[in-house]
């Protein structure tokens, strides 16, 4: 009851504030030989924690966790119906409280993916995703990790819909499993997105961005370490973006993502600023 409690206010928030437009979605792929390209320099801040109850408190001895990463993600039509994507991170993280001070800096884990598009009528786009997390390029036994260290794999649901005539934007929901490696638990996550253009250059979008844990970790104890990346954690965003087109095929973004609810994980929110180029658009 108390998660709904909050989510009502900020969707109903998020709804008034994404009004016009159509911009794509994530059950959207792309045309045969386009492709789309986004570089977002992230800072994530918290000083507050979850507990195994949802409820928030202070880290423990004042602590502090910084993330700030620069991401490039990209999405290339194989086919009109076949989209592939990646997506990889250089991250500089630091952990500090009153007795401690660690500091990570390198690459983080690596997405790949492919998007395939089962259904498009006047009902919507269905489409299906898969996707694997690469752990390669750090050391999960650093004092502070840039991630867990283990593999996960996830399959993803997807269904998108212009909202014309009744109402100028689109909707998007996404609904997955993701199976992770070792240690840490299963997810189901899920997605719920409204977005629109606003005007001729305006564009916004607001997304409820979910993953609840399957409580099948082998362990619920974490070594000291990242915050953000503990074994069996619930956690929920709201991700809100207003993006301006400086050009026809580039886009300039500013994102706010705060955190709205979860257990066994960091409170945090994450400021970006972003830079999105469609070729051909």
């Amino acid at each position: 009851m108390k998660k709904n409690n909050i989510l009502l206010p900020i969707l109903a928030a998020s709804l008034i504030l994404i009004s016009a437009g159509s911009v794509f979605a994530g059950a959207w792929t792309q045309e045969k030989g386009k492709s789309y390209h986004r570089v977002a320099a992230n800072y994530y801040y918290a000083d507050e924690e979850y507990n195994a109850d949802g409820d928030s408190r202070p880290m423990a001895f004042n602590g502090e966790f910084t993330d700030s990463n620069l991401n490039y993600y990209t999405e290339y039509g194989i086919l009109d119906e076949l989209t592939v994507m990646a997506s990889v991170y250089y991250k500089m993280i630091e952990r500090e409280d009153d007795y401690y001070k660690y500091e990570t800096n390198g690459m983080g884990d690596v997405d790949l993916g492919a998007r395939y598009r089962l259904h498009s009528s006047d009902i919507g786009i269905f489409s299906v995703q898969g996707l694997v997390k690469i752990p390669e390029l750090y050391d999960e036994d650093d004092a502070l990790p840039l991630g867990n260290g283990q593999y996960d794999y996830e399959l993803r649901l997807l269904y998108g819909r212009s909202l014309w005539p009744m109402i100028p934007g689109y909707m998007n929901l996404e609904a997955g499993y993701r199976w992770r490696a070792k240690a840490p638990s299963d997810e189901f996550r899920y997605l719920v997105e409204i977005g629109s253009e606003l005007g001729q250059n305006f564009y916004a979008r607001a997304k409820l961005d979910a993953l609840v844990s399957m409580d099948n970790a082998d362990t619920v104890t974490d070594d000291f370490g990242n915050p953000t990346s503990t074994l069996e954690y619930d956690l929920a965003k709201l991700d809100l973006t207003l993006g301006y087109h400086i050009a026809k095929e580039w886009g300039l973004e500013l994102g706010y993502t705060p955190a709205v609810w979860g257990e066994n994980t960091a409170k945090g929110a994450t400021w970006t600023f972003a830079v999105s180029f469609q070729p051909g658009k």
